[in-house]
């Protein structure tokens, strides 16, 4: 059976009245210039844009977001802190790319290491950190890849901690966007790291400090709420980008590869972004445990049931269809009891226009306990009498 929810049809029509002011303008289609690309809303999960969202790609020095999730977990967990110092191997101190110019034999501290490895991309920095978790970079890659398939990235392996050119290094726009969100949830104590626009370490050979480098993800210089993440480049996979932006409360998240250049790399994301803010709402509609409808128990004490979500629930949708926005529940009723609380019972079916359909289950509130015999022979009389009506 479906059932609509009303008083949340209702509720949601208040909100979206009360965020906006005049009436929307159609919510325009969009086109990327990315080889590969894709924007989601980060409260939701809801994907706003995809294009070759699920192909391999390289992904140059944005595979340095999942090194930083290492080395934040193993931070976490207590096996590392940001005051312990790392050897400079040879390797390290030798490799090429965009470095952070840490000296062989030297001793440098884990939160020196991350700022070089995050604000100035350093392929140095991101060895020196691989090896002193793991003793090498290849033991390091591999653990990269089995904690990738723990979070669901099933699109990606890693041979390297730095996103060096190696044709069995990859991932996809997909598995970016999805580790940028969990690192944004996962670490929100370490992710300031991301927002910094440069960072200064080392002494030259004239004995001064050497110049701070900048930070060069471009959305940061914009006036857009971006707050991270990493760039990527290298010939083979073009100029990318996965970026993130706050604005209202609301975060999206791209992630875009296969740009020609850096100046369209920055143009393409802001215009994404810019895009997915101007187009979309983001709307809560119910907070965890509160009563969505009540259904029919078959022969229980009481004689009907709560039905609640066990975590809050937002959706994303076009601004231009938030009349349409349709909510209902589906349920087989009456419920035969005994039925004890958090077992799911029912669907909440949501839908709006330009949106796949949503199924989310709905749990029993409450226990609700099998009626005695009186109770069981009067409410079978009457279903009888109202089934016969």
């Amino acid at each position: 059976m479906l059932r609509p929810v009303r008083t949340l049809l209702a509720a949601a029509a208040a909100v979206l009245a009360v965020t906006a002011t005049t009436a929307p303008a159609p919510a325009q289609p969009i086109e990327t210039r990315a080889r590969e690309a894709i924007l989601i809303d980060a409260t939701t999960g809801q994907v706003l844009l995809e294009h070759n969202a699920d192909q391999r790609m390289p992904t140059a020095s944005m595979s340095k977001i999942m090194t930083a999730y290492m080395v934040f977990e193993a931070i976490e967990e207590g096996g590392l802190s940001l005051d312990d110092t790392l050897p400079v191997s040879e390797r390290a101190w030798r490799m090429g790319g965009s470095r952070m110019f840490v000296e062989v034999g030297n001793e440098v501290r884990v939160e020196d290491l991350l700022r070089g490895m995050i604000v100035q991309s350093g392929n140095d920095a991101s060895v020196v950190l691989a090896e002193g978790l793991a003793g090498t970079e290849e033991a390091f890659a591999v653990r990269m890849t089995e904690r990738a398939r723990d979070l669901g990235l099933t699109g990606s392996n890693f041979t390297n901690a730095t996103g060096w050119p190696d044709p069995d290094h990859y991932s996809t726009a997909r598995d970016l966007a999805r580790l940028a969100q969990r690192l944004i949830e996962d670490f929100p104590q370490q992710y300031h790291y991301y927002s910094e626009t440069e960072f200064q370490y080392g002494i030259g050979l004239d004995g001064e400090p050497m110049a701070p480098q900048r930070n060069r993800n471009p959305l940061l210089y914009r006036d857009l709420g971006a707050d991270g993440l990493k760039t990527g480049h290298t010939s083979e996979a073009g100029y990318g980008l996965t970026g993130s932006a706050v604005r209202d409360g609301r975060r999206l998240i791209v992630v875009i590869n296969g740009m020609e250049s850096a100046r369209a790399r920055a143009e393409e994301a802001v215009r994404l972004l810019e895009w997915g803010f101007r187009e979309f709402d983001t709307v809560h509609l119910f907070d965890a445990g509160e009563v969505v409808e009540t259904a029919e128990v078959w022969m229980g004490t009481p004689e009907t049931v709560p039905l609640v979500l066990e975590d809050d629930l937002a959706i994303t949708l076009r601004s231009a269809g938030r009349d349409d926005l349709e909510v209902f529940v589906r349920v087989d009723e009456p419920v035969p009891a005994p039925v004890p609380a958090g077992t799911p019972i029912a669907t909440l079916v949501i839908s709006a226009p330009d949106m796949p359909v949503r199924e989310v289950p709905l749990v029993a509130g409450t226990d609700v306990e099998r009626a005695g015999f009186l109770g069981r022979v009067g409410g079978a009389l009457g279903h009888f009498v109202l089934g016969w009506l």
